[in-house]
Formats: C-alpha cells, sequence, structure tokens
C-alpha cells in the first residue's frame, strides 16, 4: 500500500513539472494593461490640458461657423439700361495654415495649380501659421478653381477650401474707365462714381451659421441669421454710343494732334445731363492696375484750364442785358491794342472798326476787354458767378474741383478786361459745357448731372432770352467762311460755337510754345438739342489754333450726336457734298 502511494505520489510530480509555467506571461500581460492605461491617462491629460485650447479652437473651426454672406453689387446702367458695370461670380482659393502645414512637395504642385510662386506660397503659410483662414489665392473664374481643387483632392492636400467671391467687370473698358472707376479685391469702390455711391451700390452683407468639415467645406446650412441686401442699381444719364463716338473722337485726335492729353464733354442742352465724358489717356479697369499710373484723373471734372476765347460770349451776354451794348454796337479796335497801365491788351491784328458779331467770329481780345470794360465790375461778376464759375458743380464726383473765379472787389481794370477772353479765371470741361448750355437754353441755367434725371432740374436765369438768342446768332458765324472755326462746322445743321486758344502758364510765365485748344459748341442754333465742348492740351504736330485742332472733334461727335438723337437737319445740303462728307470716313 505505501509502496503504490509513494509511486503515485512520484507520477503526479512528474506530471507537474511537465506542466508551463504561466507565471511570466501573466507578468507580460499585467505589464500591457499598465502600459495601456498609463497611455490613456496622458492621452486625456494631453488632450483636457495641454491642448485644450487647440482642440476647442479647432473643433469651433470645423463644425459650428458664423460666415458672411456677401450682398450683390448693384448694377450701374446707361440711361437707355445698357449695363456698364456688373458683379460677376468667381472663387477664392483659402486655407488653413495649421492644416494645410509647409510640406515641399505637396506645396510646389499646389503653387502649379494656383499659378504662383512655390516659395511666396511657402513663405505666406509659415507667415500665418497661426492663424485657421488664409487666401492663397483671389478671384479665379469658377472652371480654374474647379480645376485646382480637382489637384487638391488627388494629391490628398488638407486645409485647402473654395470662398465664394464677387469681381466687378466693365464691359466698356476704357471707354468708361474715367467715369466708373473700379473697386478693388473686396468689391468696395475706389475711384469714380464706384466711389461715389459705394455704400449705395454695394448694400448690406448678411450673415449665416453653417457646419464645415476638416477642410474647412461648407456641408450644411445650420441657421440664416441676417439676410444680404443687395446694393442698388445706379442709372447714369450717359448714353453709350454718344460715349462711344465721343472716345474714339477724341482718342484719334489726340493721337493725330500729338496732344499730351484731352477731354470732351456732350451734355443735354435743356435737362443739363451729361451724354458722355471721355479723356485722354484713359486705362482698362478690368486690366491689370499696375499700368494705370497718371491715367485714373477724370480731367474733365477734376483738372482746371484758363478758357481763353471761349469765355467771350459770356462777357458780350451780359454786356447786352446790362445795356451797355446793342446788338448792332461797333467797337473800334485800333491800332489792335489797347494799354492799361503796364499791361497791354492785343490782337493778332488790327481789326479797325467791328460790330459785336465780329468781335466774336474774328475773336478780338480788344473788342472783347472794351466790352468788359463798359460793365460794372460786379455786373461781370455776377454773371460769371450765376453760371457755376468759382464753384462745383456738385456732381458728387470724387476729387471734383470748383476752379477759381476771385473776387471783383479785388480786380484791377486789367483783371476785368482779361477775363473777358478767359485770362485771370480756371475752369473744368464740365463747366465750361454747363456755362455754354445756359445759352442754348435760352439764358436759364440747369445743373449738369452724370445721373438720369427722371424730373426736370430747378434752374435760374442768368440772361434774358433776348441775349441768349442773340448771342447764338452771332456765334453762328464762328463756324462760317471768315470765322475763326469753320472745321467745327456739322453738314446739314446750323451750328453755333467759339473757338478757344490758350497759352500755358507755366514756371516763367505764359509759354509761346504750349498751348490749350478749346472749341464750344451747340446745335441746330434755334433750338440747340446739345452742347459740346472739346479740350487737347498742348497739341505737338505743328497746329494749335483752337478752330484747326479741336474744330474738326466737335463736328465729327456732333455729326452723329444729331443723326443718333434723330435731330432733324435744318439746312438744305447739296446731294453731291453730303455724298462727299460721307467719303472722308471721319
Amino acid at each position: 500500500m505505501a509502496a503504490r502511494r509513494d509511486k503515485r505520489a512520484r507520477r503526479v510530480r512528474r506530471e507537474e513539472k511537465a506542466l508551463p509555467s504561466y507565471a511570466g506571461r501573466r507578468h507580460a500581460v499585467l505589464l500591457l494593461f499598465i502600459l495601456a492605461g498609463a497611455s490613456l491617462i496622458w492621452r486625456a491629460v494631453d488632450q483636457q490640458i495641454l491642448e485644450k485650447d487647440f482642440l476647442q479652437s479647432e473643433g469651433a473651426d470645423r463644425y459650428l461657423t458664423e460666415v458672411e454672406v456677401p450682398a450683390h453689387r448693384g448694377l450701374i446702367t446707361d440711361r437707355r439700361g445698357d449695363v456698364l458695370a456688373l458683379s460677376t461670380p468667381v472663387d477664392s482659393v483659402a486655407a488653413n495654415p495649421r492644416l494645410l502645414g509647409v510640406d515641399t512637395q505637396q506645396l510646389v504642385v499646389l503653387a502649379k495649380a494656383l499659378a504662383i510662386d512655390p516659395e511666396g506660397l511657402r513663405a505666406k503659410l509659415v507667415r500665418y501659421s497661426q492663424r485657421h483662414f488664409v487666401y492663397l489665392k483671389r478671384r479665379l473664374p469658377p472652371a480654374v478653381a474647379a480645376r485646382v481643387m480637382e489637384v487638391v483632392r488627388a494629391q490628398g492636400i488638407q486645409g485647402v477650401h473654395l470662398e465664394r467671391d464677387y469681381q466687378r467687370f466693365y464691359p466698356a473698358g476704357e471707354v468708361f474707365a474715367h467715369v466708373l472707376g473700379f473697386t478693388d479685391v473686396d468689391d468696395q469702390g475706389q475711384e469714380g462714381l464706384e466711389l461715389a455711391y459705394d455704400t449705395a451700390l454695394r448694400g448690406d452683407s448678411g450673415a449665416k451659421l453653417v457646419l464645415r468639415d476638416g477642410r474647412r467645406q461648407v456641408v450644411d446650412d445650420v441657421e440664416n441669421i441676417r439676410s444680404p441686401r443687395a446694393g442698388k442699381h445706379l442709372a447714369l444719364s450717359i448714353d453709350q454710343r454718344l460715349q462711344f463716338i465721343a472716345y474714339r473722337e477724341l482718342k484719334a485726335a489726340v493721337k493725330r494732334q500729338r496732344a499730351v492729353a484731352g477731354s470732351l464733354v456732350l451734355l443735354d442742352a435743356h435737362s443739363g445731363e451729361v451724354l458722355a465724358v471721355v479723356n485722354q489717356p484713359s486705362y482698362n479697369p478690368n486690366a491689370n492696375r499696375s499700368n494705370r499710373r497718371g491715367r485714373l484723373r477724370n480731367r474733365a471734372l477734376t483738372d482746371v484750364f484758363e478758357p481763353g476765347s471761349t469765355m467771350k460770349p459770356f462777357t458780350v451776354a451780359a454786356a447786352l442785358d446790362a445795356g451797355v451794348i446793342k446788338a448792332d454796337s461797333v467797337i473800334d479796335t485800333s491800332p489792335g491794342y489797347f494799354r492799361l497801365g503796364a499791361a497791354q491788351v492785343k490782337d493778332s491784328k488790327n481789326l479797325g472798326v467791328i460790330d459785336v458779331g465780329t468781335v466774336l467770329s474774328r475773336s478780338s481780345n480788344v473788342g472783347a476787354g472794351k466790352i468788359a470794360l463798359a460793365l460794372d465790375k460786379q455786373q461781370l461778376w455776377q454773371a460769371m458767378d450765376k453760371l457755376g464759375f468759382g464753384r462745383q458743380v456738385g456732381t458728387g464726383f470724387p476729387g471734383e474741383v470748383a476752379g477759381q473765379l476771385s473776387d471783383y472787389q479785388r480786380w484791377a481794370q486789367i483783371d476785368q478786361a482779361t477775363l473777358s477772353f478767359g485770362y485771370g479765371i480756371s475752369v473744368t470741361t464740365l463747366q465750361l459745357a454747363q456755362a455754354y448750355a445756359t445759352l442754348a437754353n435760352d439764358g436759364v441755367f440747369v445743373p449738369a448731372t452724370l445721373l438720369k434725371r427722371d424730373t426736370p432740374a430747378r434752374g435760374h436765369r442768368v440772361f434774358s432770352r433776348f441775349s441768349a438768342e442773340t448771342v447764338r446768332r452771332m456765334l453762328e458765324s464762328v463756324v462760317q467762311a471768315g470765322g475763326t472755326g469753320p472745321d467745327a462746322a456739322v453738314l446739314g445743321y446750323r451750328v453755333a460755337g467759339k473757338t478757344g486758344t490758350v497759352k500755358k502758364f507755366g514756371l516763367n510765365g505764359y509759354s509761346d510754345d504750349r498751348y490749350l485748344s478749346l472749341f464750344a459748341g451747340m446745335a441746330p442754333v434755334h433750338d440747340p438739342r446739345v452742347v459740346m465742348v472739346v479740350m487737347l492740351d498742348e497739341p505737338g504736330a505743328g497746329k494749335f489754333y483752337g478752330g484747326q485742332v479741336a474744330g474738326p472733334v466737335f463736328s465729327a461727335v456732333m455729326a452723329e450726336t444729331l443723326r443718333l438723337l434723330n435731330v432733324t437737319p435744318d439746312v438744305a445740303v447739296d446731294p453731291a457734298l453730303r455724298v462727299a462728307a460721307a467719303g472722308e470716313g471721319r
């Protein structure tokens, strides 16, 4: 019995020795559990304490965000409803620098897709590395932006998304550049009427809550906070057809005469509405803005000059009203000059004894000066003041200037005399056109406007109807044979106007080789429909007289304007002459 028990005990001990030991495994498993627990604890601490701020901000950016809903900028149209400025949808490529990073290979691919410098892109991301948002490239056409995002998805580039934007487009380009101006990258007005009426045009932006994904793409609209209010439309007084004609002719004339610059203003004679206003040189508001230097000014409203002999009709009209002259009065201009103290007023030649009409048709400084001196100083000044000289027109255009009309109480006799033929006073092209519209409107001044008028503007009388009509008839002789402006004549129409040739003032006084060439006029004479002023600055092709340089521009633009406005011709024309004129191809 004892022997069997010993044998069984030895067998059990052998079996126990044969069984594997689990003590080491238990220790390993326990160690793993300990490490895993420590890792989870550390991660929790890291997230809750060390990265708490970062994760919270990231979570806010990625999911619930308030975004701006841009308002659609209002249209700008001409008087007939043709669109001159509109905002088109575009896409801007943006990124979250924290998600995008600065991986060299991905940035090279992205930069190529965006057509930008890779190093420049990397520098931007480094500079804004702590931000959640930065634009990579603004205002891409939607199709181009879509191709960029295809590259982003194919390359697995994180943190890049699109933002909807609007870009201003100007269908007429440089023709309306000085009138409209342009907007900046945020579609806010920077020049011209875009700046003047920016608040009304841009409206009010809205806001909404959206859900974004990790790449800042909007995945869901949550709530509309505030609806956007679209900008108001702006209807201009300008007729696009006439603007194109005026721009074409002025540009050709500046080139032909090798002039430094030029301006042209076309007005409705009765309403005061600006039908065309153009300048040279111009620029394309849709193109790169680096080439706009020195071309941004709307010279017709912002640049002043001495108007020269174009002022003579106003002196004559004021004198007729004051009764110091009559329509058939004669003036002795011999010997072609007269002195006022040390100063001298002179004509290019001795015209002898001439009537008032000849003073205008032959542009006699002596005759105009003597008429002005026959007037009381205050009477002459009041006429010029009522015509709007020395005051802003009031269009609201940025940079519009008032010009200069000095106080008559400080006038010497020479100041009074020279004012009559346009020296010692400064005006803009628009101011001069506005004043000529007063003569065309039977002596009633109506303020000019760049916006379409639905109701007549309140005006005031400057000259009597008789004096205005009388001066218009006298000015008709200017464009006839023997006058200073026959090149301004318009086939089939009676035209009235006045030439101006002005020596420019510089550091050393009045120049003998730098001129302004002007023509101001209206048509038809019996009931003027439109008024126009043409100014060319420093023509350099050999001609400088206003009738020779500015007159042909007036003629070409006026002829097409009257035709487009369906103004009935008031002069019988020989068919052969009409055919010949058509063949000139102006």
